[in-house]
Formats: C-alpha cells, sequence, structure tokens
C-alpha cells in the first residue's frame, strides 16, 4: 500500500504541475538521475572527467587503481580482477553503466568495478554515501561510467589507438598488446558511435621479475569489448537512444601459483608449469557481459515536465578461479570452480518538473523502477552451489529540491521498495578442506522472501560565498544483503530460519566546499550505521567461513584539494581515513570492508600546446587494528597494514591527426604487498603489487 501511495502521488503531480522550465548547468546526472549542477548537489561527489581518465589509462589500463587515485573514499586498488576488498566508504558500492546496473548484489562476488573497457568511457561519476535513488546495492554509494556520447562535425570521423605493455624489471614472457578503434559521426537528426578493442596481457610481474599470482589474476588475460550508440533526434525536445556494449575478460594461462602466507611475509608467485594445471580448469573471468538499454526522452511531456523512460537488459557469467576447497572426496572431485549466472532486466519512468516562484526555485523528480534480477552460483562441472534466486523489485519515489534566493539549497526525498526473493527447494554443498574435514550439506526448503522498506533522504547545502559552501545531509540506503552467501552455508533445513532481513544504512555527512582563486577545497566527515552488518567468521570444525549478521558503525573523513597555477600546471591531492566497529563486540571490522587510510597526489603539466606530462603518488598508511593467534598468524580479513609509496608517470605529444604517449607504471619499483593482500589472509590473496612497467602507445585519428 505504501507502494501504491507514492506511486500514485507521482503521477498525479505530473499530470497538474505548471512552471517555467530552467535551463540547468550539464555537470552531473547521477545523484538525483536528472542532469543538474555539480554546486547544487548537498553530498560529496567526485566526477573523473575524461581528460583524467586518458591521463591515467596512459599508464595502466586498470581502472580500479584509477578510481583510487582520484575518490579519496574508495580504498586502494587490488591489481587484479576483483574488487574483493575494494569499498566506497567502507561498504559495498553499486556499479553502472549509464545507470544499468552490473553488481550483483544477491550474491555479490564484487567484480563490478571491471565490467567493460575504459576506453568507451566519457566520464565517471561517483556519489560517497548511503543512497537508495537507484535501489538495492548502494550502500556505500554509486560508481557510474557514462559512455561516449553519439555524434560528431561529421558523418564519420574516427581513431585508432594502437598500444604495448611490458615489464621493466624482466621482458621475458611479459609483453602485452593492445588496438582499439572507434567511429562516430552525424547525419540529418541520426548520430552514432561504436568502438571495438582487443587486449593481450604478457606476464604480469613484481619488483623481483616474478610472476603475479593467478588468482584474480590478470597475466595471459584476453579482453575484448563491442560498444555502439544510436541515437535520433525526433525534435528538440524528443529523442531515442540505444546503446549496446559487450565485454569479456578471461585469464587461460599455464602458469600454476606457489602459495605463500602473509602472516609469515610470504607472497604467492606464479610459475609456468602446464602439467600442474588442473584438467578441469576452465578460464577465469567474465565469459561475457551483455548490456543493453533503450531511452527515451521528451523535455515537455507535460508542461514543463521532461520524462525519460528507460528499458535495460544485463546479462553476465563471471568465472572463478579453480579452488580444492571446491572438492569431494566422495563424487572424487579433488576441486572446482563456481561461478556467479546473473540476468536482470529492468524499466524506469523519470519525471522531472519545475515551479519557479518569487524568490523560490522549486525541482521534482519522481518515477517508478520495475527490476527482475535471476542470480545463482553454480559450480561449472554441473553442482549447484548458491540455487538460483529469482528477485522482483517494484519502487517508487520522489525527489525534491528548493533554490531559494539563489544560494540556499534543500533537498528531501523518499522511496518506497517493495522486494520479493523466490527460492526453490534446495541441497547445500558438501565442501571439504580434506579429506576429513568436511561441512555437512542441508536439505532446505525454499520459498520466498519479503521485504518493504521506506528510505528517507534530507539535505542542505549553503552557497552565497565561494570561499565557503558548506553542506550537511542525512540519507537512507535498503541494503539486501548478500543472499546466496547465507544460503549455501544454511546449517537450517528452511530458509525462514537463515537470517535474510534486508538493513537500513543511515548516513550522516557534513562537509564544505571552497573556492578561493585558484583553489578548490573540498572536506567531508561522515558516519553511517546499519543495524545488520555481516561478518566472515571461520568455523573451526569445517574450516569454512560462515556469515554472522551484527549490527556495524563506520566513520571517517574524507579532503580534496585542487590548484591550477595557470593554464599549462596544476595540481590534485585527495586524502581519505575510514574506520568501522562492530558495534555489539566494539571489534574493529575487518579489511574487507575497511581500507587502511591513504593519499594521492595528481601534477599535470603542459609545457607546450602539444606535449603534456603527468605525475601520481600513491601514499597507503599503516593499519594496525588485529592479533596474531596462538599459531602466529592473522586470520580471515584480519591481517595488519604496513604502508607504502608508489610512483606513476606518463607523457604524450600532439603532431596533430598522430599523437604518442608513454607511461611508466611504479617508477621506482617499489617492493610491496597491496592493501588487500596483505589484510586478506585468505590463500593466494598474498601477491605483491606490480614492479615498474611500461605503456607506450599511439593514437591515430581520421
Amino acid at each position: 500500500m505504501k507502494l501504491f501511495s507514492v506511486a500514485v502521488v507521482s503521477l498525479a503531480i505530473s499530470a497538474s504541475l505548471q512552471a517555467k522550465q530552467n535551463e540547468m548547468e550539464t555537470v552531473l546526472v547521477t545523484g538525483s538521475r536528472i542532469v543538474e549542477s555539480i554546486d547544487e548537489v548537498p553530498v560529496s561527489v567526485t566526477v573523473i572527467s575524461n581528460q583524467d581518465l586518458q591521463q591515467q589509462m596512459k599508464v595502466s589500463p586498470d581502472i580500479q587503481n584509477l578510481l583510487a587515485m582520484y575518490v579519496p573514499g574508495i580504498s586502494s586498488g587490488t591489481g587484479t580482477s576483483s574488487n574483493f576488498g575494494q569499498t566506497l566508504r567502507g561498504r559495498a558500492a553499486l556499479v553502472m553503466i549509464d545507470g544499468v546496473p552490473q553488481s550483483t548484489p544477491l550474491r555479490n562476488g564484487a567484480l563490478g568495478i571491471k565490467t567493460l573497457d575504459p576506453n568507451v568511457i566519457e566520464r565517471i561519476e561517483i556519489i560517497q554515501g548511503a543512497t537508495s535513488i537507484y535501489g538495492n546495492g548502494a550502500a556505500g554509494g554509486i560508481i557510474n561510467y557514462i559512455t561516449k556520447k553519439p555524434g560528431g562535425d561529421k558523418a564519420i570521423s574516427g581513431n585508432i589507438d594502437l598500444s604495448t605493455r611490458f615489464s621493466a624489471v624482466k621482458l621475458e614472457d611479459s609483453v602485452g598488446g593492445k588496438v582499439a578503434a572507434s567511429v562516430y559521426g552525424s547525419v540529418d537528426a541520426f548520430s552514432y558511435v561504436a568502438s571495438l578493442s582487443h587486449e593481450e596481457n604478457g606476464v604480469l610481474r613484481d619488483a623481483d621479475g616474478d610472476a603475479l599470482g593467478t588468482q584474480y589474476g590478470l597475466s595471459e588475460g584476453v579482453s575484448k569489448n563491442y560498444f555502439t550508440k544510436l541515437a535520433y533526434e525526433f525534435s528538440t525536445e524528443k529523442n531515442l537512444a540505444i546503446t549496446y556494449n559487450y565485454y569479456e575478460s578471461q585469464q587461460d594461462s599455464d602458469w600454476v601459483d606457489v602459495v605463500g602466507n602473509i602472516s609469515k611475509g610470504e607472497k604467492t608467485y606464479a610459475i609456468y608449469d602446464p602439467s600442474g594445471k588442473p584438467p578441469t580448469a576452465e578460464p577465469q573471468g567474465p565469459r561475457g557481459n551483455h548490456n543493453l538499454q533503450l531511452k527515451y526522452q521528451d523535455n515537455a511531456v507535460f508542461k514543463n515536465t521532461q520524462l525519460a523512460i528507460d528499458a535495460y537488459m544485463q546479462k553476465i557469467e563471471n568465472v572463478f578461479f579453480y579452488s580444492t576447497r571446491l572438492g569431494n572426496p566422495d563424487l572424487g572431485v579433488d576441486g572446482g570452480q563456481s561461478m556467479i549466472r546473473s540476468e536482470k532486466k529492468g524499466l524506469r519512468a523519470t519525471f522531472n518538473s519545475y515551479f519557479d516562484f518569487d524568490q523560490v526555485e522549486l525541482n521534482l523528480i519522481y518515477g517508478l523502477d520495475a527490476l527482475n534480477d535471476v542470480t545463482s552460483q553454480p559450480l561449472v562441472d554441473g553442482r549447484m552451489w548458491v540455487p538460483e534466486m529469482d528477485m522482483g523489485n517494484l519502487a517508487g519515489f520522489i525527489q525534491s529540491k528548493w533554490i531559494i534566493a539563489d544560494d540556499y539549497i534543500l533537498k528531501a526525498g523518499i522511496r518506497q521498495e517493495d522486494i520479493n526473493i523466490s527460492v526453490d527447494d534446495y541441497d547445500t554443498l558438501k565442501l571439504c578442506t580434506s579429506p576429513t574435514v568436511c561441512s555437512t550439506p542441508m536439505s532446505v526448503a525454499g520459498g520466498d522472501i519479503d521485504f518493504e522498506a521506506t528510505t528517507y533522504n534530507i539535505g542542505f547545502r549553503y552557497n552565497a560565498f565561494d570561499a565557503f559552501n558548506p553542506y550537511l545531509s542525512y540519507s537512507e540506503g535498503a541494503d539486501v544483503p548478500d543472499i546466496g552467501v547465507l544460503l549455501r552455508s544454511a546449517t537450517v533445513n528452511d530458509i525462514s530460519l537463515i537470517q535474510t532481513e534486508a538493513a537500513i544504512v543511515k548516513n550522516y555527512e557534513v562537509g564544505f566546499v571552497s573556492n578561493i582563486e585558484q583553489w578548490r577545497l573540498e572536506f567531508t566527515a561522515y558516519r553511517s550505521e546499519s543495524d545488520l552488518g555481516s561478518r566472515s567468521v571461520l568455523n573451526p570444525d569445517t574450516g569454512i567461513y560462515i556469515t554472522q549478521r551484527a549490527p556495524q558503525k563506520v566513520w571517517g573523513y574524507e579532503g580534496v584539494v585542487n590548484y591550477r597555477v595557470d593554464d599549462t600546471l596544476n595540481f590534485a591531492a585527495t586524502f581519505g581515513y575510514v574506520e568501522g566497529k562492530h558495534t555489539e563486540s566494539d571489534l574493529y571490522i575487518g579489511g574487507r570492508q575497511i581500507g587502511a587510510p591513504k593519499a594521492t597526489f595528481v601534477a599535470n603539466w603542459r609545457p607546450t600546446e602539444q606535449a603534456a606530462l603527468s605525475v601520481s603518488y600513491l601514499h597507503v598508511e599503516d593499519r594496525e587494528r588485529f592479533e596474531r593467534n596462538d599459531e602466529g598468524n592473522f586470520t580471515g580479513d584480519e591481517g595488519n597494514v604496513k604502508g607504502y609509496d608508489v610512483v606513476n608517470l606518463s607523457g604524450s605529444y600532439d603532431f596533430g591527426d598522430v599523437s604518442i604517449f608513454a607511461g611508466v607504471e611504479n617508477l621506482f619499483n617499489q617492493d610491496y604487498f597491496p592493501a588487500r593482500a596483505q589484510a586478506l589472509t585468505y590463500t593466494a590473496f598474498n601477491v605483491k603489487g606490480i614492479g615498474t612497467t611500461v605503456n607506450l602507445g599511439v593514437k591515430v585519428a581520421f
């Protein structure tokens, strides 16, 4: 009934609004699902421009490192194909491509960040802090990849990029290459852009020249991306666009791991040994990520009211690494590989209406969202680890923005979620860490899991003085837990007895933005609370980690400093600190959620109109919160982190239609374990960071 009431109010308002439409600055779209100025948003926002994106991609194609460099709330990169252990303000982020969700929150395999090739990204928008504006999965915020726009001055234009990447420490087997091509143009009311890329990695090596471990590895991986966006403008008010993106990235390598122990400072590295590769092992990584979106916009559907309708589909199969923990001696199986199989279909209708009163501008955003998400986690050998979860989600929302006397900005909104998840009867897997230590399989009766959640947000910002624009906000997000993990580790015979309740994550934030001549300063302090967080606990009898639900609190602060000396030289720096505790036990949250403190620095210099140089620096600070066990080892995700520093360098020269570039990752060949490798003590996660690696390329425009 709550959902019906919100929907009726939304549709009634759309039929009755009479107001003058205001043209708004095109800076940000993610936060409120409309185009609005970044200076009218009372929360912490980061927009990574195409220029910044291209500059960092000259160093490395790793989009995780890019995000960590520019977004203070994102923990440092993992150096792998997985974002397991990389969070946004200590919680999971909802990753999207043009608003289409890529994350799989029903069975969160932490593989959402690498879901497309950076070559097709126009910019990246990040909203930090819990939000429900796009639904489930955004407990830490939103990462939205905005893809390239169609169109151009001519009927056909384009560019071709060729590059190679190799280890400067040990060249052998490390040479890889990439080719990417794009075409774009406009013909009358029709516009288009199309792109394809093919990348093959060589063996990635650490500072000692040893091959990096293969678990979630990128060595000898092959990635392909096909992207197209077509648009037709019926009139100045009405347009239609269709976007399709296909991405796959799989590692099929004959290198096998020599496993170390992070508690002893021993790294996991790889050696070439085709005979040591399990005969049943399949390539790991996304077999194919399909995204299809149809979007219609009418800027005058009613008087002074805009309408956006988009229908979308996303389908993916992500294959994990081979693990002996998925063995079962009773079946004669030594191990196995799981994969997350997910298919989403959605429809969204968003209205945007404007009022213009005396000294007051009112903007209302309202509509309906419908989503069907079917997710499971089978093994590639046919066994079922997580049964199929069929989720239907219907939500109504309304968001208001009041601009009073030009300088006072008030935002408030409400969203009502109705969620149903259907699960058939299933049997849990018998998993064995040794021939004699196994879990006990359970026959579990399925059924329906129903959630209703009403979430609110309110924020205020004061923009009278450029030198000090303060803001404060309160926002909530409905966070459905990782149902798949809870189902696969069930110790009861009915899903109604499993603690699957959704949590409401409450986020409090206060901050300011200052623009003083060439300086731009941003500072934010925040706190988020949830009554049902998740914690992985080792069962000593089976050697299997199980999930416990308990209250959590997370807090921290962030800062960004930008200084533009002139048109040729600018600097940017960020810092981020996050901490968290399990509220009832007063124990610190582990490194899977809470990253070590970090700071970054980027300097961009254009000595001539054709030449450009960039230096980037990452500093990760110590985080020592945990004690060793009686055997002298850290356990689970409770490893201590020792700080480290990494410097990157890149440069380019533009000859006109042809430009060349070079980038060096880890310029000084720092020998270090990334923060995730230190914090997570699970087998084979303890892989060193990449050693000095060179990226060279040329770009030809036509």
